[in-house]
């Protein structure tokens, strides 16, 4: 798939918006007043800052609105319900907290779980492709979760918990790539079933479908050499887990945390370039790309 920035900035903002919304709701940190709002400004401007910048990605963005109308049979729908559901609750949470100096429980917890169902319908909406095997796999939303608790519990300060998160998605992610790299020769799919052909017997391509490029070649079949993604792998891995983790095991310092934070953003960022870059479509087949 092509990597489009407004998608990468939408999935790895969002996520860590939304998970450092659902620490809040919990009472991690106990913060009031000013605090408080420093915080929920920050976590606001993550979550809502990603979700504009998907509707970038949208040929007619001023469209978007209808994404709320089909929440029955659309993953993105009801990703839209769950964001404006867990935003609205936060924010009288936050009011709560920054005015009145009262943390009101039961909308902080209705807004943390809205704030995962949210970063879990996200994740929804790339694992029910089944023509990008890669994605379509039931690890893919653990994927999307420890990451987006992982970093939440940075940015929320909670170092003792985020040691065990970021050590959760670290493996969460080892294990996708593993997985995911024998994902499109174990989906079964071949030329003869790119192209529906194969009751008829052996398929192969005689040529080319044609000479030039095309949406579908531009949009869906990215394709990225073994050794950078295995040296991308690396440096994500090493930015998003082992630099923070490193940073966090040494004596508290407000700035060590904070280096932990940019690393572990930065390593997000290139992992959810390499979800993008290596996903397979099937399509790929059928123009003789796989």
């Amino acid at each position: 798939m092509h990597p489009a920035p407004s998608v990468i900035f939408f999935t790895t903002f969002s996520g860590l918006g939304f998970g450092l919304l659902f620490f809040l709701g919990l009472g991690f940190p106990a913060v009031t007043g000013w605090m408080a709002f420093a915080f929920f400004a920050i976590a606001y401007a993550m979550a809502v800052g990603g979700l504009l910048a998907s509707t970038f990605h949208l040929g007619r963005p001023e469209r978007a609105i209808k994404a709320f109308t089909q929440w029955r049979s659309s993953w993105l729908s009801r990703e839209a319900w769950c964001a404006v559901g867990a935003l609205v609750l936060m924010g009288l949470y936050a009011a709560g907290l920054v005015f009145f100096q009262t943390r009101i429980a039961f909308l902080g917890v209705l807004g943390a779980v809205l704030s995962l169902a949210t970063v879990f319908t996200t994740s929804m909406i790339y694992t029910q492709l089944k023509t990008i095997p890669r994605w379509h796999m039931t690890i893919t939303p653990v994927k999307f979760l420890s990451l987006s608790l992982a970093g939440g519990a940075l940015f929320a300060g909670q170092v003792s918990v985020a040691l065990v998160l970021l050590v959760v998605a670290g493996l969460v992610q080892i294990f996708t790539w593993v997985e995911g790299d024998k994902a499109l020769a174990n989906s079964g799919t071949d030329m003869a079933t790119a192209t529906g052909l194969g009751t008829i017997g052996s398929v192969r391509a005689f040529e080319p479908p044609h000479t030039g490029t095309n949406y579908l070649l531009r949009e869906f079949v990215h394709e990225i050499g073994r050794k950078h993604s295995q040296k991308l792998r690396a440096i994500s891995l090493l930015l998003m887990v082992v630099v923070p983790f490193v940073l966090l095991v040494l004596p508290f310092s407000h700035i060590l945390v904070l280096l932990a934070v940019v690393s572990h953003v930065a390593g997000v960022l290139t992992a959810r370039w390499l979800f993008f870059a290596e996903a397979e479509h099937v399509v790929g087949i059928y123009y003789g790309k796989r």
